[in-house]
């Protein structure tokens, strides 16, 4: 598989190598999936469409599509409840078109090696070059190779919600409507 953080762990690579086809067939992407341990297994499953929204009945429609290839190709030994979801607002950032997408808002970035004396990074994003994200820390601008992230994701941000809910009215998945009602205080306070 090509490098992203889609899948870390080789379990991990191989559900996705089974998962993707049958995502992608229903007209959604794979954003990221992770078998995690303890008591219960859980497998988590972030999808979304295209244009980056998903809604409740489709991620019924993944999880049914999912369980029926894994009972047949049946990766896992152990017991484990699926999980299907949208990637969230804060949502993690694993393929490098991620971040491009997301240039000017705030992540945090791990790595999986020691970069300059530090694994973590917190920032503005500044875009994609070649095969390296650029992120604005107070240092300066800083070049991370993709390969070298163990983990990034979006920080939760008053502009990100915005921005989400924006995006979510654009492609009419939230009614206006019913918003008419909700006063906020931000704008007499200043």
């Amino acid at each position: 598989m090509s490098n992203d953080l889609i899948a870390k762990a080789a379990i991990d690579r191989r559900l996705a190598q089974i998962i993707t086809p049958v995502i992608e067939d229903l007209g959604f992407e794979l954003v990221r999936v992770r078998l995690m341990g303890g008591k219960t297994h859980i497998l988590q499953i972030m999808a979304q469409r295209a244009d980056g929204g998903i809604e409740v009945d489709e991620c019924a429609d993944i999880s049914n599509a999912v369980s029926a290839i894994l009972d047949v190709e049946d990766p896992i030994v152990e017991t484990y409840t699926l999980e299907v979801s949208s990637p969230g607002i804060d949502r993690p950032l694993t393929r490098l078109k991620d971040f491009e997408e997301f240039e000017g808002y705030e992540a945090k970035l791990e790595t999986s090696e020691l970069i300059d004396g530090r694994k973590r990074f917190k920032g503005v994003l500044a875009g994609v070059e070649g095969e390296e994200v650029l992120i604005n820390i107070e240092e300066g601008t800083v070049g991370l190779q993709f390969d070298w992230l163990s983990d990034a994701k979006l920080v939760l941000t008053d502009e990100l919600i915005k921005e989400m809910l924006r995006a979510r009215k654009a492609s009419g998945a939230i009614n206006e409507d019913e918003f008419d009602d909700i006063e906020t205080d931000e704008s007499e306070e200043g």
